[in-house]
């Protein structure tokens, strides 16, 4: 990168939003920057070799993440529910109509129609999946509800103790992710239902740690990134983001709306967060780490009115600036390169 000269004592200092100076530079050449007798800075610092990381502590909860409601899709009569806080895997009941199962499976698309021979789609190739996961075997995995496929449903409802028609109704099955966790009861063993009718309010049967950022803090909440965990007991266990989404908080009293970036982190074992029910618990979250680089306090940083950023490099009684490109800002410090800058140099802290 080109240096840039800086001539006379008529720098203008500016401080923008970041809180670096910016310096007029005239003379530029493609050579070193000549050192010049200007006035020296108020304070100086060191250059240093280190390992930055950018890393951030935040309080969350301990909870099962955000409940989804459950709502009815055959009419009749409400015979059986599952209790508060039991789960429910694949193949499941979630509860029952008319004394016949609503059976809980795994995929992301929501029933929307019933299945027959003949059909085609990725409804039914959700289904066939669940099937087969099930043990029920002798058909293709295709996507096409095939006379096996319809053998196959046979004998699954059969072990249901349902009638064996082949076909599967609307709202016979209900999809989710995965195993949930009844969070309540929305309505009551004896109480009529129907297509939008509220039935239960489930969550995943994972244990999950909440916490709310504010939208500067997006970089910490990438998913997948890991974590660490700080327990009540003391102790400390890893685990990783599943899950990041941008919501928005509605007014309360005198607090206007606001927009907050929702993360849930889970432990990598499980059974680290048995002992828990309700915990608030710290999470200590890491966006960047760069190890063996060079490094300034962010306050050293001078905004070039060309456009970069540059070091004022103090030498004995003479100052030069030297543009450099900037990495990551971690601890009040910054990564940065530039042509002769080493580590051990003294450069310039504006006032």
């Amino acid at each position: 990168m080109r240096r840039r000269i800086l001539t006379g004592l008529g720098t203008a200092a500016v401080v923008l939003a970041i809180g670096v100076a910016v310096v007029a530079a005239k003379g530029i050449g493609s050579g070193p920057s000549a050192p010049s007798a200007a006035k020296l800075p108020p304070a100086t610092a060191t250059v240093t070799r280190q390992t930055l990381v950018d890393s951030q502590t935040e309080s969350g909860e301990l909870g099962y993440g955000d409940s989804v409601q459950v709502n009815g899709k055959l009419p009749g009569t409400i015979t059986a529910l599952p209790a508060q806080n039991a789960a429910v895997r694949r193949g499941q009941p979630i509860y029952r109509v008319d004394n016949n199962p609503v059976v809980l499976l795994y995929g992301v698309l929501p029933a929307y129609r019933a299945l027959v021979a003949g059909m085609k789609g990725p409804d039914v190739k959700q289904f066939e999946q669940n099937l087969y996961a099930l043990g029920y075997r002798g058909f293709t995995v295709d996507g096409t509800f095939s006379a096996s496929t319809t053998t196959a449903v046979k004998k699954w409802q059969k072990a249901l103790g349902v009638a064996q028609t082949g076909v599967i109704d609307l709202g016979r099955v209900y999809y989710a992710p995965g195993p949930v966790r009844v969070n309540a009861q929305q309505a009551a063993i004896g109480d009529s239902t129907g297509p939008g009718m509220a039935v239960l309010d489930t969550t995943g049967s994972q244990k999950l740690v909440g916490v709310e950022l504010s939208v500067a803090e997006q970089r910490l909440a990438q998913v997948g990134s890991a974590v660490t965990l700080k327990l009540p007991d003391g102790k400390t266990v890893p685990g990783k983001i599943v899950r990041a989404r941008t919501v928005i908080k509605p007014a309360e009293g005198n607090n206007p709306a606001k927009t907050v970036i929702r993360v849930s982190v889970a432990p990598d074992d499980q059974q680290t967060l048995a002992a828990f029910d309700q915990a608030t618990i710290d999470v200590g979250f890491t966006a960047g780490k760069r190890e063996n680089v060079l490094t300034v306090p962010v306050a050293a940083l001078l905004a070039l009115s060309e456009g970069g950023y540059g070091v004022q490099v103090v030498d004995g009684s003479a100052t030069r600036i030297v543009a450099v490109r900037v990495g990551l800002f971690a601890t009040g410090r910054v990564e940065v390169t530039g042509d002769g800058l080493r580590e051990g140099a003294t450069v310039g802290m504006p006032s």
